[in-house]
């Protein structure tokens, strides 16, 4: 009898523990996550600051065409996208901190999109076409940057390259599950799938030097890139090219949104501003402005690091060559990219499954001033035993600190760590397009007047009726959703919606009907 009253004691502690952690949950979804935290945490990133010529100065016009909130590469894709097709318009940019200060400058830095890992689920979930265009949307980031990067010149200080990249895989079940997703997917889309190659066991631990714990792994085309300096040579670029056209504001964090049914008026402890459109490229942070998007669109906070490498795996790596993602177990996973400059750090993030506080994951965080101790514990100690200690060597000699005005980084091996705020998608696919009124929580200007209150030289630009428009919720993988969001958004607002239907995923669209479908609720069951 005793032991069955024990049994019993056990399943409702547990159960009370479970509805606990849920009823946590609900409240962290439901709850605003505020404006950016003036004291962030110092990623490796955004040192030194680069320099640029923004108005923060000088006082906010009284009027623009239209007005982006955010600075990352979700904001800058869509002025880039816009002023490469039409000038004569007047764009202003928000930043509530530092230009590029959120989840961008704070990423690792990574452009390998999951393929193989997804098509199976987006196939059942939106049918073969659709997986097939949304698998071509991600692989699309890559070429786009470099492109772009060639043509505008930064290819050197945005660090934009191939690399050789590696899913590792230390599970036999996570292994032998991927590789049957990845032949599902080389059967429909071979073309795409012609670089992956999977090596099992003692080959892959022999010829890219790793742990021999890893069972097996994955090997494909991948990318990085230093995505700070990637955005922030853009905007200087831009901010020259069309002094006319755009004004960045930084420290200036927009605190509402209003309209009168004729504009939007766009407050800022600077002041206000008048606009006929407005796009909210904030992703973990959307929802203080957009209060519908609450559990839709929620905060997540991630971890990362800059560490030194050992002295052998910095040969193994090839000097930035080199891209790893490694699955430990059935859950959660980490990421790797190295530096191809100055001392050749390794870029590591992750530690997901471990920055488990009350049983739950970092939804439903948004403050980036502090970091997970368990999360960054796990990371400064987990390299090693990834290459294994044969291959990691000794640990690097410390370059000198020649410049007293730098950060002072950590003499060991984890140089700096860091945090960043994701946006967690409640269906795990991004939101891009126009906010219904309903969604937006207020009535978009009328179209009747527009024409007599927009700038002069944007009466003879072709743009869509005036309205709020989005592009975020790229759970933890902006780098190979974000650019294109941007470009197709841009696209949206100029009308020009008749160039992007090749390549953009309608599934992005923002709908009311996909909005009211979309439950965190299937997210938490993954966690709990």
């Amino acid at each position: 009898m005793g032991s069955i009253v024990s049994k019993a004691q056990i399943v409702f502690q547990a159960f009370e523990q479970l509805r606990k952690t849920y009823h946590l949950f609900h409240k962290r979804l439901q709850e605003s996550p505020g404006l950016p935290v003036p004291n962030p945490t110092q990623p490796l990133w955004t040192y030194p600051p680069a320099h640029i010529p923004t108005d923060s100065d000088a006082a906010l016009p009284e009027y623009a065409d239209i007005v982006v909130i955010g600075s990352g590469i979700t904001g800058t894709s869509v002025v880039y996208n816009i002023l490469s097709r039409e000038t004569g318009l007047k764009i202003v940019m928000l930043e509530a901190r530092e230009v590029c200060s959120g989840a961008t400058g704070r990423n690792g830095g990574h452009i390998n999109p999951p393929l193989y890992h997804d098509y199976s689920e987006l196939k059942e979930d939106y049918g073969e076409r659709i997986a097939k265009i949304m698998i071509a949307f991600r692989r699309a980031h890559l070429f786009e940057v470099q492109r772009i990067a060639e043509e505008e010149g930064i290819l050197k200080e945005s660090q934009v390259r191939e690399t050789e990249h590696l899913d590792v895989f230390q599970c036999p079940q996570t292994f032998a599950e991927s590789k049957a997703r990845l032949e599902e997917w080389r059967a429909a889309m071979p073309v795409e799938s012609s670089t992956f190659v999977a090596y099992d066991g003692d080959e892959a631990i022999k010829k890219f030097h790793l742990s021999d714990k890893v069972v097996g792994c994955i090997a494909n085309a991948g990318g990085a890139m230093h995505p700070y300096r990637f955005v922030t040579s853009l905007l200087s670029i831009l901010l020259d090219r069309h002094s006319d056209a755009l004004q960045l504001f930084t420290n200036t964090p927009c605190t509402s949104v209003s309209s009168d049914g004729t504009q939007y008026t766009v407050a800022t402890p600077r002041g206000t501003l008048r606009a006929h459109h407005v796009v909210h490229a904030t992703n973990g942070w959307c929802s203080h402005l957009l209060p519908a998007f609450r559990a839709k669109i929620a905060p997540a906070r991630g971890a990362m690091s800059a560490q030194r490498p050992g002295r052998a795996v910095h040969r193994s790596t090839l000097a930035g060559g080199r891209s790893f993602v490694f699955y430990r177990g059935t859950v959660g996973y980490d990421y790797l990219t190295q530096l191809p400059t100055g001392e050749h750090e390794l870029m590591f993030g992750g530690g997901w499954a471990q920055a488990c506080d009350d049983g739950l994951p970092e939804i439903g965080i948004a403050d980036d001033a502090a970091v997970n101790h368990t999360s960054q514990s796990y990371l400064a100690g987990a390299l090693p035993q990834y290459f294994g200690l044969e291959n990691w060597g000794a640990e690097a000699a410390v370059a000198d600190d020649i410049d007293g005005a730098r950060p002072r980084w950590s003499a060991g091996r984890t140089k700096a760590q860091w945090s960043g705020v994701l946006g967690i998608s409640a269906d795990l696919v991004p939101w891009v397009g126009r906010l219904p009124d309903t969604l937006a929580g207020r009535s978009a200007p009328k179209v009747q007047g527009y024409r007599d209150d927009v700038s002069e030289k944007a009466k003879v630009t072709r743009l869509a009726d005036p309205g709020e428009w989005i592009s975020a919720g790229y759970s933890g993988e902006g780098m190979v959703h974000a650019w294109m969001s941007g470009k197709a958004l841009a696209h949206m607002i100029l009308d020009r919606e008749d160039e992007i239907q090749e390549w953009f995923p309608d599934v992005l669209r923002v709908t009311e009907k996909r909005w009211k479908e979309a439950q965190f609720d299937d997210l938490i069951s993954k966690f709990m």
